[in-house]
């Protein structure tokens, strides 16, 4: 399997999100680093030309050692997308208070904050997150 392309780029996550040409979007994305910065403790890095990621691990896939993200965002055209590695098919309650989303299988897609309860968000990537340190990383991280 080949490496991801995606990496660090160690550009500044808000200045990138300072350069986007929508007030709103610059605001919901700030929300969304600090809130996700005060749920991992880590610090918010960009990864790639869009995802601004927090923390980090290392996988083997095949013979490649990889790294990604824990936790992470970006701001797509359409779309806020959320990326909480863990999934979101275990949180169903969660997902039921959160307001108005859709879900990928690691991705969740809304459009402006808004539309959301932020209270249950950081409960969602709280509970995720630890769910992932908990059950994931301890097997599969190098």
């Amino acid at each position: 399997m080949p490496e991801i392309k995606t990496r660090k780029t160690g550009e500044d996550p808000r200045a990138f999100i300072a350069r986007m040409d929508n007030p709103k979007r610059r605001d919901d994305c700030l929300r969304i680093l600090n809130l996700l910065e005060d749920v991992t403790g880590s610090k918010a890095e960009m990864w790639g030309p869009g995802i601004i990621g927090f923390g980090e691990y290392k996988y083997k896939s095949g013979k490649t050692v990889n790294e990604w993200f824990l936790t992470g965002f970006s701001s797509r055209k359409d779309n806020l997308t959320i990326y909480l590695m863990s999934g979101y098919a275990a949180y169903g309650d969660l997902m039921k208070k959160l307001g108005k989303h859709k879900t990928g299988v690691s991705c969740l897609y809304i459009k402006k904050l808004d539309d959301i309860d932020m209270s249950v968000l950081r409960e969602l990537a709280t509970r995720s997150i630890a769910d992932f340190r908990k059950n994931y990383l301890k097997r599969d991280v190098l």
